[in-house]
């Protein structure tokens, strides 16, 4: 050990990325954990005094909650608040553009009052900005605000991390929730798989003439699928799958003409579009860590998995990630970053992450693509689908997360 580790802040837990995923993992663990020492790494700088996250607006990005993720929500006490902010998902139609497959998902086949919700990123953010907020006035969580891991020196017991601000901080457990581009996972030899899948995702919220009734559309197109998802105010949240040239042309056209094209490629069953907001482009790929966690370190969210967004599953994802960090954590609080935590965490995460993988990835490729055999098998299948409840309840089940969380319960439990 150096010298300079007398100087260091020592703590139970660092999470480097204040982001969404980061932030909440911070808030359950404070709520939970009432004399954990927590500290969050984030390369962004500090709020002002008197700024607060923007309210969200028409362009607001929004994220889809699967029924079980709110249900998590609702126990870690936070949906009560967010609830205003959120759209429920009551209906998904989902269709093949020029064929005749087509299925259809009710809330109300499954006793339930929505099937999910969509809610803007900038609500939830508000909200659990002012969460932490108050946790850092009373001392419990430090803040490395413009700052990043420079070096980490893991030991035995401790991970012992040094940031590019100098400050050295020694802590049980490294929680990594940088995003997809995480500089501190390859600091921590983390192996990443990646596959381009050659499309472009285009982002936009959709004003329409009349309501939307709470229904939600995938509809599969030759270059990929195209969501729709209900937002409050009269407006859909747009995930529209295109080739790189396709996505270029849409963003240079104007709105009238961009809500031609969209009408033409989503049909009417959504309604008559009528304003569109902000377009955004980004590449998708599926990118994936080989492992869930190393000595002493665990990653969570996009860090762990970046997911194409067809489904929604991405958030939902990371959601169960922090479930399964926190359970844990509970169990072991004399040492958060022991070898059973971060042994188990792994055997939990890394079977939920490759099951949601396989079931996007094969999503993608079914439906990306022109063949007349794969069309045909595929719009079978929705038939088929639409004909048999047991098999629309395992997809039900999927889009809920249901399942999912039951078995990272049980799993958890005895670990």
């Amino acid at each position: 050990m150096s010298d300079n580790h007398s100087a260091e802040q020592a703590l139970d837990l660092v999470i480097a990325g204040g982001g969404m995923a980061g932030s909440l993992l911070a808030y359950v663990l404070l709520c939970q954990n009432p004399g954990l020492k927590l500290a969050i790494v984030e390369q962004s700088s500090e709020l002002g005094k008197d700024e607060q996250p923007s309210k969200a607006s028409f362009d607001s990005r929004s994220i889809a909650l699967a029924h079980g993720s709110v249900e998590l929500l609702q126990q870690w006490g936070l949906w009560q608040e967010l609830q205003p902010s959120g759209c429920a998902i009551k209906h998904i139609h989902i269709s093949d553009r020029g064929h005749f497959g087509k299925t259809y998902l009710n809330a109300a086949d499954y006793q339930l009052s929505a099937l999910g919700q969509v809610i803007e990123v900038e609500a939830i953010g508000e909200v659990l900005w002012q969460k932490l907020k108050a946790f850092t006035a009373q001392g419990r969580l430090s803040w490395f605000y413009s700052d990043a891991i420079d070096a980490l020196n893991p030991t035995a017991e401790l991970q012992h991390i040094s940031l590019k601000s100098g400050a050295q901080l020694q802590s049980k457990l490294l929680v990594i929730a940088e995003g997809g581009l995480s500089p501190s996972r390859t600091l921590a030899g983390f192996e990443l798989k990646s596959d381009d899948y050659q499309q472009h995702a285009l982002i936009a919220n959709i004003g329409v003439a009349d309501s939307h009734q709470h229904k939600a559309f995938e509809r599969f197109t030759p270059t990929g699928p195209l969501a729709l998802l209900p937002l409050t105010r009269q407006r859909y949240s747009l995930v529209w799958t295109l080739t790189p040239e396709q996505a270029a042309q849409h963003v240079q056209q104007t709105d009238a003409e961009f809500l031609a094209a969209l009408q033409q490629a989503a049909g009417h069953r959504a309604g008559v579009f009528k304003t569109v907001g902000q377009r955004v482009v980004y590449p998708l790929s599926l990118k994936r860590a080989t492992e869930a966690s190393r000595h002493r370190t665990v990653l969570v969210g996009n860090s762990l998995h970046n997911l194409h967004p067809i489904a929604g599953q991405g958030f939902n994802l990371a959601i169960r990630d922090i479930y399964s960090l926190t359970l844990l954590l509970q169990k072991h609080q004399t040492d958060a970053g022991c070898y059973a935590l971060t042994t188990a965490y792994q055997q939990a995460r890394l079977p939920d992450m490759q099951q949601v993988i396989l079931y996007t990835d094969s999503l993608v490729r079914l439906f990306s693509n022109r063949s007349r055999l794969m069309a045909l098998g595929r719009n079978t299948g929705l038939l088929a689908l639409n004909l048999c409840p047991e098999l629309k309840q395992v997809v039900a089940n999927q889009a809920m997360g249901l399942n999912s969380i039951r078995q990272l319960k049980a799993l958890l439990t005895r670990a």
